[in-house]
């Protein structure tokens, strides 16, 4: 995470934006030949899990890499991206606007739903993956510090 950290740094960005994509995981279906190696019993019946579940500790790997392919099948503009969690930036807010509406529309195009209230910005000043962003730097969040 520290190198997503330095690769935002070094763009020196005015202007940020985060996208969240809602229940990511639960988003992606499991081939149904797996699904047998997700079924567990809980008060004695059998469930099986049909999408991708959290706490599997591939789910992580998968849900990042499905979202990658189709942010980069999409062509999306250039972007940062931690599992479900993905911010862009620009001088702009017109330009930050722009790269985030872009992205949105190819997640929805491959399926991933966004919950828009979890939409952040454009702004000046604004958090990604618990550190604060503004005029390119970055620093812990106060109510973090104390």
């Amino acid at each position: 995470m520290l190198e997503l950290q330095y690769e935002l740094e070094s763009k020196a960005a005015k202007w940020y934006a985060t996208i969240d994509i809602a229940n990511a995981f639960f988003s992606i279906p499991l081939a149904a030949e797996c699904r047998a190696q997700f079924t567990f019993t809980w008060k004695g019946v059998q469930y099986t899990w049909n999408r991708l579940p959290q706490g599997w500790k591939h789910s992580p790997t998968i849900c990042h890499g499905l979202i990658q392919i189709a942010l980069e099948k999409g062509e999306a503009p250039e972007y940062l991206q931690y599992i479900d969690d993905i911010i862009v930036w620009g001088n702009t807010a017109g330009e930050v606007f722009e790269k985030g509406e872009k992205i949105i529309q190819i997640l929805l195009k491959a399926g991933f739903a966004i919950k828009r209230s979890k939409v952040k910005g454009p702004a000046q000043e604004i958090q990604f993956l618990g550190v604060k962003w503004q005029d390119g730097g970055r620093q812990i969040p106060t109510e973090v510090i104390n």
